[in-house]
């Protein structure tokens, strides 16, 4: 009999503590989400304010409010689906090394082996979305 009881009461226990811990990792998920997205809002509003105050907007500009769209966009397809979408991290990396690519050309004036290892980055990537 007192076996029966303790055994109850640790069924009752484990459930109670499996609720809490899932309330607090639910919890954590929720804020964290709610912290990168604001964070990437955040961003996007600095960066566009940049843009503002320069009176243009460069190429570089453009793709960086793009990637924190994607950015964006993924932290609002995960809260809805509890899902990565992997899609978003690869469109994020092409767009980043999209805007390398485009400094690199601007700063140095020539082609060298840089291009060719950004080029060769970011082909395996769009290849990698199409499949």
């Amino acid at each position: 009999m007192n076996q029966q009881l303790d055994e109850t009461m640790r069924q009752r226990m484990n459930a109670r503590v499996n609720v809490l811990g899932n309330l607090m990792v639910d919890g954590f998920h929720y804020l964290s989400l709610f912290a990168i997205g604001g964070a990437s809002v955040w961003s996007a509003v600095v960066a566009f304010l940049g843009m503002v105050a320069k009176g243009q907007a460069s190429i570089e500009d453009i793709l960086l409010l793009f990637i924190y769209l994607e950015l964006g966009a993924m932290v609002g397809i995960y809260f809805k689906t509890f899902h990565m979408p992997v899609r978003f991290l690869i469109y994020v990396a092409m767009t980043a090394l999209t805007r390398l690519l485009i400094a690199d050309v601007q700063i140095h004036h020539r082609p060298d082996e840089g291009i060719v290892l950004v080029s060769g980055a970011i082909s395996p990537a769009r290849h990698r979305d199409a499949g």
